[in-house]
């Protein structure tokens, strides 16, 4: 697979700076509910890992599936869950995905493809596969993205879902989002290799590490791997370099984080990248502003409405745990 940075078109380039905005202003509002006192909940924010959420979900068709982790908000968003049913589940409403029993971490939506948002480090690999496998059984076309973090990529599951992978070319694209620490602890103090990518040759598939932050790699990286699980050629490791530009979760700060981290970071905000490839392409300020602005205006009435949705009844504590028979 190539690492050379690739032409986009202008109509997939809106398409992916829509999501990569929608990503960004949720998170936004997320953090203004929560520094405001109006929200309670545990939430992990994904400043700074906004384009490779937004590049990766409009590389998968409608149909095909996706795994995710606790920090999955760019996937959910981007890959298109309603908003209203988005915000009922964050904030534990009767309206929200799981009908508000799953909350942050455990956002399920198989109607948009969002098959589990997994809250263990490194539990979505195999999952994924389960979901390759019923794919390639079943001749339905789809493929799965699972995404995880560097440190996901250190437990004995990143390997065997790895290895059963590539054994039975299963319709799958691992893309691991390294952003350079996993949890609190820097990469080079639990990785002793260069990258996680070089590690796909160890299984015989296809590795690549990409920079997170451009447009015109993370995207085509995504999607050759996303049209080679099509063709039934079997799984890549994309690896996206890119930061967390918040703490790894609400209310931590970046005292682990040296000071010539956050300043390399600062300067690889994929936001302003992104935006001026845009101008770049003829779009004007006017254009960007306004779908910004139509974005923010979907968010705060979704956002109302999970705010006054009902909390979900006591019996649903039995309900949608074992199966019921009639």
């Amino acid at each position: 697979m190539s690492q050379i940075a690739k032409e986009i078109g202008r109509d997939t380039l809106l398409d992916i700076y829509t999501r990569t905005m929608k990503v960004n202003r949720t998170d936004e509002k997320f953090r203004e509910l929560l520094m405001g006192g109006k929200v309670a909940v545990m939430y992990y924010c994904v400043r700074g890992q906004e384009l490779v959420s937004a590049a990766a979900m409009a590389a998968l068709e409608k149909d095909d599936y996706v795994v995710c982790t606790y920090r999955g908000q760019g996937e959910q968003t981007a890959k298109g869950i309603p908003m209203e049913k988005w915000w009922g589940e964050c904030l534990g409403k009767a309206t929200g995905t799981c009908k508000g029993k799953g909350g942050t971490m455990h956002i399920t939506d198989p109607e948009t493809g969002i098959m589990v948002t997994t809250g263990v480090v490194g539990s979505g690999l195999p999952i994924a596969n389960g979901l390759a496998m019923a794919s390639q059984n079943n001749g339905d076309g789809r493929v799965t993205l699972v995404s995880f973090g560097d440190g996901a990529a250190n437990i004995g599951g990143f390997h065997e879902a790895m290895n059963m992978a590539q054994l039975y070319k299963l319709p799958v694209v691992f893309l691991c989002q390294n952003n350079r620490y996993g949890e609190h602890t820097a990469y080079a103090d639990h990785t002793d290799s260069p990258n996680i990518a070089t590690r796909a040759a160890g299984y015989g598939m296809p590795g690549v590490t990409v920079d997170g932050n451009d447009v015109h790699q993370i995207y085509p990286a995504v999607k050759e791997a996303v049209d080679r699980a099509r063709r039934g050629e079997g799984p890549t490791l994309v690896e996206a370099m890119c930061y967390r530009m918040m703490g790894h979760f609400f209310g931590s700060d970046f005292s682990y984080m040296p000071p010539e981290h956050i300043a390399e970071m600062k300067a690889e905000d994929p936001l302003p990248k992104l935006r001026k490839v845009m101008l770049e392409h003829q779009f004007t300020e006017e254009e960007l502003d306004a779908i910004v602005a139509d974005i923010d205006g979907q968010i705060n009435a979704a956002v109302e409405h999970a705010l006054a949705a009902p909390l979900p009844d006591v019996g649903e504590i039995y309900k949608d745990v074992l199966e019921e028979t009639v």
